[in-house]
């Protein structure tokens, strides 16, 4: 035996404990952000392309967005425990051992799947590190994304969310401050699991063959990374457990000109073209800016300026729990769809 396979060995068989431990805390993030979507309810809010509001959407779609990039961390962790699980153990320095053992037979013992098939290979390879790396570097990015937006929510500009005082910060000099301190942190980090990962890679592409002493660089990044992940995700999943809904301000901020595309779903249900039906809807837009009034208060005479097509029915358009049960594929964000998602999402956390 050499250290060279000794160390490569331990570090796999820490990492196959360690994938079902970050597992378990990406699937109780999960749970928090479905118990969010059941309890929204038919709150609608309003959904964002480039930051710009866009058509209304059920909020219970909007927690829902956030499960599902965290169930790709998990299938990706799921999928590098097969690469993890390959014994090293008797490849030796590089060149094998001289003594007739049973690897297959170790590798049962030890819990591995399989072997390793070269021994020059086996002591040096440290892909299943960097996958490791990349996988944690992904879920940073999700949990950025999502925290990126709570503070935006949570902002007296949207004022959508509110969080509690546990997981939020006075200031140091104004007290009138609620900083949301953990899902600014939460952003940060994303940061630091990226810059491990690129470390990690960075050791690795100049390497020359079997083992070099610059692979003891492997083992800190992926033990901080974990140390860092395991933190956070708990205490993310508690913070959006008591959070503060403030529906009325989502639905104040839904206004008509977010259901222009609806006006040119109307025409085309009337048998317009859709690039006409959605030239026209541009054109109510632009009149209603010019007019200063809102597109629903617009004459009927106005609205047949525009198109023949436009008849009294027009104004249902104009609807938002309506636009958003017209949703109703799968993947949309119709109630139904969206009982559909909570219910899939359960199942799935269940296993």
């Amino acid at each position: 035996r050499s250290r060279n396979d000794q160390v490569a060995t331990d570090f796999r068989l820490w990492m196959l404990s360690a994938i079902p431990e970050l597992g378990s805390a990406l699937k109780n993030l999960q749970t928090a952000l479905v118990e969010n979507a059941e309890s929204a309810g038919e709150t609608i809010m309003p959904g964002y392309t480039h930051l710009q509001r866009a058509q209304p959407i059920l909020l219970a779609h909007w927690w829902l967005s956030h499960v599902h990039p965290l169930q790709r961390d998990m299938e990706r962790l799921n999928g590098l425990t097969k690469r993890v699980s390959v014994l090293p153990l008797g490849s030796g320095a590089l060149a094998g051992v001289p003594f007739e053992i049973d690897r297959s037979a170790l590798a049962k013992t030890l819990g591995f799947a399989e072997v390793s098939q070269n021994s020059l290979d086996a002591v040096s390879d440290r892909d299943f590190a960097a996958e490791y790396l990349f996988c944690a570097t992904m879920i940073g990015v999700h949990l950025s994304k999502l925290a990126e937006q709570i503070v935006l929510f949570t902002s007296a500009e949207f004022g959508f969310f509110e969080l509690t005082d546990a997981f939020s910060t006075g200031s140091s000099l104004m007290p009138q401050k609620k900083n949301p301190d953990v899902f600014e942190l939460t952003r940060g980090k994303a940061g630091t699991l990226l810059g491990l990962l690129t470390g990690l890679l960075a050791t690795l592409k100049g390497l020359p063959s079997t083992y070099d002493k610059d692979l003891q660089e492997d083992k800190a990044p992926v033990f901080q990374a974990t140390d860092t992940l395991l933190v956070m995700l708990p205490v993310i999943a508690e913070a959006l457990r008591t959070i503060t809904v403030k529906p009325e301000r989502m639905r104040d901020a839904i206004d008509s000109s977010m259901l222009a595309t609806d006006l040119a779903d109307y025409l085309v249900n009337k048998g317009v073209p859709f690039r006409k039906a959605h030239e026209a809807a541009g054109r109510v837009v632009r009149a209603a800016g010019e007019g200063n009034v809102r597109m629903e208060k617009m004459s009927l005479e106005a609205y047949q300026a525009i198109r023949p097509e436009f008849e009294a029915d027009v104004y249902q358009a104009f609807d938002p729990l309506k636009s958003i049960e017209k949703r109703n594929a799968i993947g949309g964000t119709s109630l139904k769809s969206v009982k559909m998602q909570i219910a899939e999402c359960k199942m799935r956390n269940s296993k």
